[in-house]
This record gives structure tokens, C-alpha cells and sequence, in this order.
């Protein structure tokens, strides 16, 4: 008797399942893409138990007429491809034919489905047919999954949790929202809805569902495109970070997929504003030819294989640093509302006596500048200058305009310079803020190889492993354009001999041992890294230190410094450079209302 047989298509049908559904959640995606392919606007899920117990997907779709609804729950049936050709253009969410047959066995499911001509009502009980008539429904597709799994228990025992299970399908759901704005996705777990979208293509407005009013405020747009890719998206402010990378919600083609090369691209464009344990919040879509994507890497459909993926690297990196840069903040030292100004530096567009700027302390002291206009004319006008006054105070406390109205208060601690403006107390961290100026002076000088250098009176000496030695070629290959160079010396140390000529300020020994141990961890760092690296720690090393007092001078220097600063609010490494605490916010710490 033979001992390879082929397996019955009910046994295939699971095995599929285990691919393609593991969870609750992985039903909720096919069902809910295959609503999409239908051309879905209102899509209802309804999750019970966490979705172990009843799943309900409801969506205003095309429907299905009575053929096609048979079909439906046979494997490879798919209206989605017809030729070879298909597979390396798809342009759908669903594509394998595999989502209904593979859950219908593993589970109970009851599809009511309405093309507008036809409707008509399949059951299926753990992949056998238990009923195939027509129907009443309504125009569209309502999917109904019950008992998963039960008759599979080795599959049911590794379910988590109800609350587990069920945020798995929110944060699909959350993302599949993300991915189509323009589709009203509603969530409710045992008959209470949780989520709820207006469908109106509006991304800050599911941010703000997601995550609060502060980081949908902080949320900044970008686009971007080059010959082959289009991107958009959202970009959060990186004073508002995670200590996970999970809010990086990337699509395709409106496709959520994974990607690392891409994490990594926006992680590079965030870094010169946020520390290396810190990830951002970001919504990022991209457009490109569906034949540069292969979506037919794996079954869950999550990850891909692009063509052409430098140029997208580099498209997502330039225009994510452009719009962070162009939209710079200062960090709040806590949540606070719009603040209300009672004195702000003003220019008019009205003839007034005093032609300097004038402050504007209290609403009285507009009387002197309103006597020389009619009474018809004073209301508006008074209206107009009050308008103006907020116009300028919102730009007064963004942007490079910051630095121009602050007063300085004195030192704290030997290591934070205080000042208050308009909107409350000012403070800048001494050591971040000169690390900022000196990279970026630092990466001016460092736009040409270095040619320059000078020997060292007495050479630096450095102690080192033995896979340090190993390494020396490969890291003086890499450094050589910044003038640096390392000389094996035993068994055991290292040599420099010369330095560039602008290197004297910079704590050398602490240098070179960082820059050591830099690439002891980054064996195959790439230039571009390296540059950011070695310019960073250089910045650090020749930066004022902590526990440092200062002269008055001393500290309007380091604020003059950062007014010279293309991005002033963060160090080299990330760390912000400058908090604020509103008045308002001090007040409500001090329980005064």
C-alpha cells in the first residue's frame, strides 16, 4: 500500500487555516479586506468574547449573487485573479481564494449576502454544508463566525485571553482605519461600541480616536514623491515618543504591511530629534506601480518584496526631516490648554503715535492707541489688533521666533539655564543645548573631507580588546575623511598621532573610546550613520557640562548659540533642549485655579 497519499480537501482547508487564521483577529482581516475588494464604505464589526465566541463583519459592499456565493467557499476561488499576469500586479487586499473555505473549517459561519438582484444565505458547520438558500438582506455581505476552533482544541488552548484577544482586533481595527480614511469602520465588543469613525478621509481625526487630543495636535502632514513612489502620511511631533516601535503604521497601496527597511528609514529621519530607546508615531502610505510590490511573500499577506526600495528609503527620509524641521516645537513640561496672552511684542498695521513695538500688558492699553480713529472705526479696529496679538503670540512660541522673547532668570543646580516668556517658565538644558550648536557647527566643517591635521606632542594612547585590533583596517578606512586615524601598538592598544586641526575643544581620550566601542557594536554601520555618530560624539565632548556654573554672559551665549540653530529643540542624540511650563499649568500646581 502507498504511503503518500493526497490529503482530502477538508484536511487541506484546515491546514490553510492555520496559515491564514491564528487568532480572532486574522478572521477579522480577511473578512474585512474581502469588504474593501467589494468596495465597502460602512463596515460594522461586532466582536463577542473576544471574538472566540461570535464574530459579526456587516459591510454595504457589492454583494454576491447565488453562484458566486457558492464559489465563495470553495479554495482558490477568487474573482480577484484570472491569469499568470495577476499575480505580479495585484492591486486587491484578498487575493488566494483561501479566507472563507479555511475558516468555514475551523468554524461556524452563516453568510447573508445581497448584490442588489440576488440574496442569499450559506451555512457552514466545521467545513461541511449545512445550509444554501435564499434570502432578505440587505444590499451588501454580514458574515457571522462562531464556536472557533472548538472542534480543533489544539488550536483553541493556545487562544489568550478575552481582553487579550479582543485588543488584537481593536489595533487592527485601528490600523485598517488608519489605512482607509475614507471608510466608516465601526468596533463594539459584547453589544458596547469601542471604535468609531466618520469616514470623512480625515487621519488626524482617527489619530485623535486613537490617541488623545495631544498627539493628534502634534500631528504634522507631509508628502513627498520621485519617479516611482508617492508618499503621505502623518508625522507626530517628537517630543510625544513610545518605547516600542508598534506605532509605526505603514501601508502599501492601502495595504497594511511590515516592513524593517522602512522602520529604519523613519527612525534615521527621527534622529536627530529623539534618543535611540524612543520611537515615533507615524501614519505613512505609499503609492507606487502595484508591479513594483509582491504581495505573495507569505499568507497572512503582512509582508512584501519591493522593487526599487533605496529610492523609497531615501524619498521617506528626506521628506519626513523636511516637515520635522520645518515644524519645530519645544517640549511642555505638562499637558496644557491654549494659552491666553496679557503681554506680547507687536507690530501694527495701523498708524500708531509710538512707532517701536509696543507691549501689550492689559485691554485698557489699547485706549491711547484707538483715540485717533472714529468710534464707528474703534470696534473694528480694536477687534483686528486683538487678532493680531494672537496671530503673533502662536509664532512667538514655535519655530526659531522662541529665542527672541526670553528673559533670562539665572542657573539651577549648576546644569539648567532658566528664563520665562509670554506663556510661563523657560528651561534649557546647558549641556543638550550646546551639543546642538556644536553639531551642527561641526557638520558644516565636516561637508569636505578633512585634509588638514596636526601632529600630537605626545601620542594618545588607548587600551583595547584583541577583536578591537582585528578591526583597525576597516575602522581607519572609515574614518579617513574625518582625519582620523588609529596605529596598532602591541598586543593590546591603539595609537593617534595627529588630529584634525579644528579637534583641540573636544575631550579627546573620552572620544576616541567612544567612538571605539561605536563600532565594536556597528560592525557594518553605513557612512551616513557613522557620520552622524562621530560628528554627535564630538559635539558631546567638546559641549558644556553639567554641574558647570555659568556667567550671565556664559548663559545668553548658550541662548544665542541655539537662535543660530537650524533645529534647536533637540540634542544630537534626541534629548529635548528646552521645556516650558505654562503659567497656567504652574498656577493649577499651586492650586490657583
Amino acid at each position: 500500500m502507498s504511503k503518500i497519499q493526497v490529503l482530502s480537501e477538508h484536511l487541506t482547508n484546515m491546514i490553510a487555516a492555520g496559515e491564514v487564521v491564528e487568532r480572532p483577529a486574522g478572521i477579522v482581516k480577511e473578512c474585512v479586506e474581502n469588504s474593501i475588494d467589494a468596495g465597502a464604505r460602512v463596515i460594522d464589526i461586532e466582536a463577542f468574547q473576544g471574538g472566540i465566541e461570535k464574530l459579526i463583519i456587516t459591510d454595504d459592499g457589492s454583494g454576491m449573487d447565488h453562484e458566486d456565493a457558492q464559489m465563495a467557499f470553495m479554495r482558490h476561488a477568487t474573482s480577484k485573479m484570472h491569469r499568470e499576469e495577476d499575480l505580479f500586479n495585484i492591486q486587491t487586499m484578498g487575493f488566494r481564494g483561501e479566507a472563507l473555505p479555511s475558516i468555514a473549517s475551523v468554524a461556524k459561519v452563516e453568510m447573508q449576502t445581497n448584490n442588489g438582484e440576488q440574496s442569499t444565505l450559506i451555512r457552514y458547520h466545521y467545513g461541511e454544508l449545512v445550509t444554501q438558500e435564499p434570502c432578505n438582506c440587505p444590499l451588501g455581505t454580514k458574515i457571522e463566525i462562531s464556536g472557533l476552533f472548538l472542534k480543533t482544541p489544539a488550536r483553541f488552548k493556545h487562544l489568550k485571553s478575552i481582553s487579550y484577544e479582543f485588543s488584537v482586533i481593536a489595533d487592527l481595527i485601528n490600523k485598517m482605519a488608519l489605512s482607509h480614511p475614507d471608510i466608516r469602520f465601526t468596533l463594539s465588543h459584547d453589544g458596547r461600541i469601542v471604535f468609531q469613525t466618520s469616514g470623512n478621509g480625515d487621519l488626524k481625526e482617527i489619530l485623535f480616536q486613537m490617541y488623545g487630543k495631544e498627539v493628534a495636535s502634534n500631528a504634522v502632514s507631509f508628502q513627498g514623491h520621485n519617479d516611482d513612489f508617492k508618499i503621505s502620511g502623518l508625522a507626530v511631533q517628537p517630543k510625544i515618543s513610545r518605547a516600542t516601535k508598534y506605532f509605526m503604521f505603514i501601508t502599501m497601496n492601502s495595504r497594511l504591511i511590515r516592513s524593517v527597511p522602512i522602520q529604519k528609514a523613519i527612525l534615521e529621519a527621527y534622529g536627530h530629534y529623539m534618543p535611540s530607546n524612543r520611537f515615533p508615531i507615524v501614519v505613512l502610505d505609499v503609492k507606487t506601480d502595484a508591479q513594483l510590490v509582491d504581495v505573495n511573500v507569505h499568507p497572512n499577506k503582512w509582508e512584501i518584496r519591493l522593487s526599487k526600495q533605496n529610492e523609497l528609503l531615501e524619498l521617506i527620509q528626506k521628506t519626513l526631516r523636511e516637515a520635522l524641521s520645518a515644524s519645530l516645537r519645544t517640549v511642555k513640561a505638562a499637558p496644557k490648554q491654549t494659552p491666553v496672552f496679557e503681554q506680547q511684542k507687536i507690530s501694527f498695521p495701523y498708524p500708531v503715535k509710538e512707532e517701536k513695538p509696543v507691549f501689550v500688558k492689559k485691554e485698557e492699553a489699547l485706549d491711547p492707541i484707538l483715540e485717533s480713529f472714529s468710534d464707528y472705526e474703534k470696534p473694528v479696529i480694536k477687534n483686528e489688533i486683538q487678532e493680531e496679538i494672537v496671530s503673533y503670540s502662536e509664532k512667538a512660541n514655535e519655530g526659531y521666533e522662541f529665542f527672541n522673547h526670553l528673559t533670562l532668570i539665572g542657573q539651577l543646580k549648576d546644569s539648567y539655564i532658566l528664563c520665562e516668556n509670554e506663556e510661563g517658565l523657560v528651561i534649557i538644558d546647558q549641556h543638550a543645548a550646546q551639543e546642538r550648536y556644536h553639531y551642527e557647527q561641526l557638520l558644516e566643517k565636516l561637508n569636505q573631507p578633512v585634509i588638514a591635521t596636526q601632529p600630537l606632542m605626545v601620542p594618545l594612547v588607548l587600551n583595547v580588546s584583541a577583536n578591537v585590533l582585528s578591526l583597525v583596517d576597516s575602522i581607519n578606512e572609515k574614518i579617513a575623511s574625518f582625519g582620523l586615524s588609529f596605529e596598532v601598538f602591541g598586543n593590546d592598544r591603539l595609537i593617534v598621532r595627529e588630529i584634525p586641526l579644528w579637534f583641540q575643544d573636544v575631550h579627546q581620550e573620552d572620544f576616541f573610546y567612544d567612538l571605539v566601542d561605536f563600532f565594536v557594536q556597528n560592525l557594518n554601520v553605513n557612512m551616513e550613520s557613522l557620520r552622524k555618530h562621530v560628528i554627535a560624539t564630538m559635539a558631546c565632548h567638546s559641549s558644556i557640562r553639567f554641574h558647570r556654573k555659568l556667567t550671565r554672559d556664559e548663559m545668553e551665549q548658550v541662548i544665542e548659540d541655539l537662535r543660530k540653530c537650524r533645529q534647536p529643540y533637540h540634542c544630537p542624540h534626541g534629548r529635548p533642549t528646552v521645556i516650558t511650563m505654562s503659567d497656567k499649568d504652574l498656577r493649577k500646581e499651586f492650586e490657583r485655579g
